[in-house]
Parts: C-alpha cells; structure tokens; sequence
C-alpha cells in the first residue's frame, strides 16, 4: 500500500557540477571552451587523416575512429552539462534512458578501440614484415566493427535492467548526467541482480581490454630490447608514444573513479573525476597525438602550406 502511494517518476532532475552560483557562468564559459576545443580537435583529425593519403594507414584508420568516438562521447553529456549551468536541470525519462545508453556504449568502445590500436603497433613492431597482411583493410574494419556492435549490444542489456527497475521515490540525481550508479541508488525496487550485472559487464569489458594493451606491450618491449640500435630502439618506442599516454590517462582515470574505497573520495571529489575523463579525455586524446607525432605534425604542415599557396 505505501508503494501505491509514490508517484512514478517521469523526469529526472540532474542536481549538476555545483551547486554554487557564482560558479556557474565561469564553469559554463571553460566547459563551453573545452567543448569547441573538443569539437574542433577532434573533427580536424578525422578530416585531416581522411585527407592526407600519407595517413591511409592502420594506426591512423584507428585513431579516426577513436576521435569519432570522443565526438560522440563528448557530444553525449557535454551540451546537457552546459544545459544545467543555465538552469535546466530535468531531463525526460526517455532522455536519461538514451544518455545512460550511449555512455555505457561509449566508454566501452573506446576501451575495444584503445585495444585494438595496441594489437595494431604490436604487429607493426613484434613482426613487420607480416604487418601489411595481419592488418589489412578487412582486418581493420572488423577490429572496429565487432566490438562496437558487441559494446552497443552490451549496453542495451545494461540499460533495459536500469530502466526495468521501479522509479517511485525522488528523482532528484546528484550528479551532472545520467548513469547507473546514481539511478541505482533512486530505485526503489531490488538492485541486487543490476548491480551484479554492471560489476561483471565492467570488470570483464575494461580488465580484458587492458590485459590486450599490457601483453600487447610486453611483447613490443621484448622486441625493443632486443634492437641493438639506440637510434632504432628510440625510434620503434617512440611511435607508441602517443597511445600509451592516452592508455595511461583513460584507464588512471577510470581506476580512481572505481577502484577505490567509497569514503575515498566525496561526492563532489567523484564529480571532479567524472568531469574530466566525460569531458576533459575527449579535449585530450587528439592534442595527444597532434603534439607527439611526426607524422600527423607534417600532415598538418602540409595541409597549412597547401592553403597558403592557394591563398
């Protein structure tokens, strides 16, 4: 009788990053810029790698699609983070359901993609002359494509057992975007079979994708070593460079958001956190390998010289 008594929530009512008014126009004005930086960076490398046919390779293939990826990632919770600074604050039910979606979606794809571009500079450096034929275009392609499908797929069965569970208390949620963890704590309904669900989806998804980079890895630093070559060795490590920064900086994040006691960090601590591996790690990714690698470097020059000569 008293459950008949709640009403079902049809909205929800996103409390945001802070809660402080006068932090509200300089964070709506820096989130905005990292937003167009964001925009910008990204969009530029997937134009630039089309473009330039010297970046027709498979580390460049995978690198646009992880730049589409942090577009789409960044795209997802951004605007409604923006949204909220100006005061609006509710987002429909449907609306939770599809953010809580795609960012299940999202983080699981770039973890497969940063994965697979491990796999890709282990073929390139362990066995080189086999590169062309282990990557080829086909092979690339489905690199991308099954686990996407895979991740997508993983992510509509996570979100059908969250939005299964029963709404009918507050649907006020203290955090700037819908995710699972705080709607878990909305539902007044058994929590234990999701909760479940999402811990085993997790651990297997993010834990297997980074055994892939630390075996691809170990095996690159074996081969590396071997090299006699200062010049040699510097120059095989160096173009792994890139990737693992943003390994380093997409799982270091990700581990202290999760692996960690809940009293470690507070509420508004754990905000921080989720603010810069949602927004910051997508601004990041493509100034990463902009300002760490040649080759995208000289593309870059190269297309600036083209305009400049045509101007």
């Amino acid at each position: 009788m008293a459950e008949r008594n709640h009403t079902v929530v049809s909205e929800f009512i996103l409390l945001g990053f802070t809660d402080q008014r006068e932090l509200q126009l300089p964070l709506f004005v820096l989130f905005l810029a990292v937003y167009l930086i964001t925009l910008l960076g990204n969009l530029g490398m997937i134009t630039l790698i089309k473009t330039d046919t010297q970046l027709h390779t498979p580390m460049y293939f995978f690198l646009s699609y992880l730049s589409f990826v942090d577009l789409c990632y960044s795209s997802n919770v951004t605007p409604r983070l923006l949204a909220n600074f100006v005061g609006y604050k509710a987002i429909s039910f449907s609306g939770c359901l599809i953010q809580c979606y795609l960012f299940i979606a999202l983080v699981l794809t770039e973890s497969f993609i940063l994965a697979a571009m491990a796999y890709d500079r282990y073929v390139a450096i362990c066995n080189p002359l086999l590169y062309a034929t282990k990557m080829s275009q086909r092979t690339c392609v489905w690199l991308v494509a099954a686990p996407s499908a895979y991740c997508f797929f993983d992510a509509m069965i996570q979100t059908i057992f969250t939005f299964h569970l029963t709404f009918c208390g507050s649907n006020v949620i203290n955090h700037f975007y819908c995710a699972d963890p705080p709607l878990l704590k909305l539902s007044c309904s058994d929590t234990h079979i999701k909760f479940t669900l999402m811990l085993l989806s997790a651990s297997f998804n993010l834990i297997s994708c980074l055994v892939v980079i630390l075996i691809s890895y170990l095996f690159i630093l074996s081969t590396i070593l071997k090299i006699r070559s200062a010049g040699a060795r510097y120059k095989a490590f160096s173009t792994c460079g890139s990737h693992l920064t943003a390994v380093t900086v997409f799982y270091g994040t990700l581990f202290v958001m999760y692996i960690r006691r809940p009293s470690s960090l507070s509420l508004e601590q754990g905000k921080i956190v989720s603010v810069f591996y949602v927004v910051v790690i997508p601004m990041l990714n493509p100034l990463i390998y902009s300002l760490r690698n040649k080759e995208v470097k000289g593309a870059l020059t190269r297309r600036l010289e083209k305009k400049v000569l045509f101007h």
